[in-house]
């Protein structure tokens, strides 16, 4: 899709994921007991050191962070890793928390950590500048929307025009032309490519199917990894195909103008008529965190107007709070109002996700 090209190619810029999108989220999960939600208390921040977990750090992000949260007062550690990673470690820590805030993950994510009681209800200052829905769709709120963007399938404009070039993930296993020449991934623990999977499997949905998927689906997944050229452990999407190694491959959309610009490639990408999946990236206060006042301080001052806007200008996003839109790049905000969000069962996708990635690893990837 040229659209973005032209959008953000002259803006600088992460991830993903994902959000289980601004589509539906899974009902409230029984592992929150209900209760008032928490809220900052007045005063200055006091300082104390709050550990971050993110999947959303990449691009420099974790650095700018850290360094402007310094400047308001409050002192962060950040520990990165991929969306169903930092999922699982939440998870498993649970009854002995270390991370004080987590942000990045999306809908999907939170709803499992949420369910294992990891996290607890609050209330941000900045609650009545979002939409509720693109969150925590229960009654006892765990996590609050932060950042969106489109789960994208890019290509080198060089070695493809629009005409030439796929027209959905389909394509690439489906036409000679294609094989071979697209990265598929190695390993299924970012909420980028679970949201590119979902993506494709929804498609399929049978109830008296494998995992509810159809034998054709299947077939689809199984013709992904068998006609991709594999992912390069510690080298960038962007750089091979700046070499020439591949030609396309997943990208969440606010990388690509800073990727274009840093490896001197052209990228554009493709709409499926079906539409894109958004990820829509969350905050939420970890439940047990000793310093949970300090936490409820970092959370009202990184959600704020103030602080989204400048993330925004900075890493090429969107902000989900609507008095932060004024600073986002104004091709970018364009770009998200006319994009084509796919149709997905969410709670769907949520139920099976896990049994999902067990099957595709043990039967496709190895």
């Amino acid at each position: 899709m040229r659209r973005l090209k032209t959008l953000v190619a002259a803006a600088v810029a992460v991830t993903l994921l994902a959000g289980c999108g601004a589509g539906a989220a899974a009902p409230a999960a029984s592992g929150t007991a209900a209760g008032p939600a928490a809220v900052a208390p007045s005063g200055p921040p006091t300082g104390e050191t709050l550990i971050v977990y993110t999947n959303s750090n990449g691009e420099g992000r974790g650095e700018w962070l850290t360094k402007k949260a310094a400047e308001a007062g409050f002192k962060i550690e950040i520990v990165g890793a991929g969306g169903a990673d930092a999922t699982n470690k939440l998870i498993a820590e649970k009854n002995n928390p270390i991370a004080d805030v987590a942000y990045g993950l999306n809908n999907m994510y939170f709803e499992q950590v949420k369910a294992a009681g990891a996290v607890e209800p609050f209330t941000p200052s900045w609650s009545g500048e979002v939409d509720g829905a693109k969150g925590d769709k229960s009654d006892s709120k765990a996590y609050w929307p932060l950042v969106q963007q489109a789960i994208l399938l890019g290509y080198n404009s060089g070695k493809f025009s629009k005409d030439q070039a796929p027209k959905d993930w389909t394509d690439l296993w489906t036409q000679d032309k294609f094989k071979s020449r697209y990265e598929r991934v190695t390993g299924l623990g970012t909420a980028t490519s679970q949201l590119v999977f979902a993506s494709i499997l929804t498609r399929y949905k049978d109830d008296g199917g494998d995992l509810g998927i159809s034998d054709e689906g299947w077939k689809q997944i199984e013709a992904y990894f068998k006609n991709g050229t594999p992912a390069v452990a510690k080298t960038d999407l962007f750089a091979r195909i700046a070499s020439g190694d591949t030609d396309m491959g997943q990208m969440p959309s606010s990388i690509i103008a800073e990727r274009e610009k840093s490896f001197k490639v052209n990228v554009e990408t493709v709409m499926p008529s079906v539409g894109v999946p958004l990820a829509i990236e969350q905050v939420a206060l970890v439940k047990g965190s000793k310093k949970k006042d300090e936490a409820l301080k970092f959370i009202n001052w990184f959600g704020s107007a103030q602080t989204q806007g400048d993330w925004a200008q900075q890493f090429n996003s969107m902000p989900v709070n609507k008095s932060a839109v004024a600073k986002a790049k104004p091709e970018v905000v364009e770009f998200f109002t006319t994009l084509k969000q796919q149709d997905i069962d969410w709670n769907f996708v949520q139920a099976n996700m896990g049994k999902w990635v067990e099957k595709i690893e043990l039967e496709y990837m190895s």
